[in-house]
């Protein structure tokens, strides 16, 4: 069949090669692949990498260019992808002008995450659409009157943010006449089939505290961390000690760890699992469900974010209880997905799912249908920016 045109997808899959970003950037291509588009797939923000086997950034790309090759090989993109190394200026995948020649050619290229800060040649691209996975901080700093954060946004032509409230008298984050459109995560369903295991713990996988990203507006501080909500609910397992409750995150030292087991949650070590999409994927499928907190300025925002990963414990036929950020506004909750603000909501919501488990884990899977499927996601998305 013939293909409509290109799409170039950029993001940091490399940069930061942990299974959940990888996915994250796989729903994209994948998706675009089932609508007719050809998909291809770039990093060339310039970023040092990340290797997750020191934890630290560092000056050479050998793991995060093999590990991207080995993702994109194994879904279909040989030839099709780009990773930029800014310190040796040595394009890994595509040589460099295929990769700048992409510009001029594509259709249409999305900026996931807001990954690159975009540069003249991104400019060659007629439809630049920035897709917001983290609302609320850029919209504030742009308020702010932030030109470095003014000139990355208005580079883009078109602009969508996770954020659904954003914009409505039910959330307060200024816009500034930037015209952002909704729009939620894509699930490619292929990758997530019906489960034929009987369901074991609840589960999250996540880093326990994220930095530098807080921002104050109006005099509130909002935080952009997951573990000031972690921590009011942590005495949730000790409510239903008969009910497993497992965490994939490292606490920030022993004194955590152990308040975090002497509360009853077991923890495991993220970074095998983060290592490998075949890992990644068995530890959601092989959970009983999600149990998970958001971040702080996701949450006070009534911003109406909804996770990604909770998208793939929805596909995975897991039934989801996450927090209350203004998401039921947009998709139906009480069968196979639960949200909460108190105690009292989050107990009910796994006593739910715990009495009727089969009932609920269909109802996740044709919710995911429903709601997020990759063809729908971006059928909608595209369509908005006249493709």
């Amino acid at each position: 069949m013939r293909k409509r045109g290109k799409i170039v997808v950029l993001h940091f899959a490399a940069q930061m090669p942990l299974a959940g970003i990888a996915c994250q950037a796989l729903h994209y291509l994948l998706g675009i692949e089932q609508l007719g588009y050809e998909s291809w797939y770039i990093e060339d923000n310039g970023a040092n990498p990340y290797d997750p086997r020191v934890n630290s950034v560092v000056m050479g790309c050998d793991y995060n260019v093999a590990y991207l090759r080995r993702i994109m090989e194994h879904y279909g993109f040989e030839g099709r992808w780009a990773y930029w190394d800014a310190i040796e200026n040595v394009c890994h995948g595509m040589s460099y002008d295929r990769m700048r020649s992409l510009y001029t050619e594509a259709a249409a290229l999305i900026n996931l995450c807001g990954a690159t800060r975009l540069r003249e040649e991104h400019l060659a691209c007629p439809v630049r659409i920035m897709i917001d996975t983290d609302p609320v901080y850029e919209q504030i700093k742009y308020a702010k009157s932030n030109q470095a954060s003014r000139t990355y946004l208005d580079a883009h032509t078109h602009f969508f943010t996770y954020g659904e409230n954003l914009g409505t008298p039910d959330c307060s984050v200024p816009l500034c006449g930037v015209p952002w459109r909704a729009t939620r995560p894509p699930v490619d369903h292929r990758l997530w089939p019906e489960p034929r295991d009987a369901p074991s713990c609840f589960t999250t996988i996540g880093t326990w505290e994220n930095r530098g990203k807080n921002i104050e507006f109006e005099g509130l501080q909002y935080v952009w961390s997951k573990h000031v909500n972690f921590l009011q609910f942590l005495d949730l397992p000790r409510c239903r000690p008969r009910t497993c409750f497992r965490m994939a995150m490292l606490p920030p030292d022993e004194h955590m760890r152990a308040v975090i087991n002497g509360r009853g949650w077991s923890l495991v070590d993220p970074r095998p699992i983060s290592a490998d999409m075949s890992r990644y994927h068995d530890f959601i499928a092989h959970s009983g469900g999600e149990f998970t907190v958001a971040k702080d300025i996701y949450v006070r925002s009534n911003s109406g974010w909804f996770s990604d990963r909770s998208a793939c414990y929805l596909a995975a036929g897991r039934p989801v209880v996450t927090m209350r950020t203004g998401f039921s506004k947009f998709y139906p909750v009480g069968r196979g997905l639960f949200e909460y603000t108190t105690y009292e909501e989050a107990l009910a919501s796994i006593d739910a799912i715990t009495v009727d488990y089969a009932r609920h884990s269909r109802e996740a899977r044709t919710l995911a249908r429903e709601y997020f499927s990759a063809d729908r996601v971006l059928g909608a998305l595209l369509t908005a920016v006249g493709l």
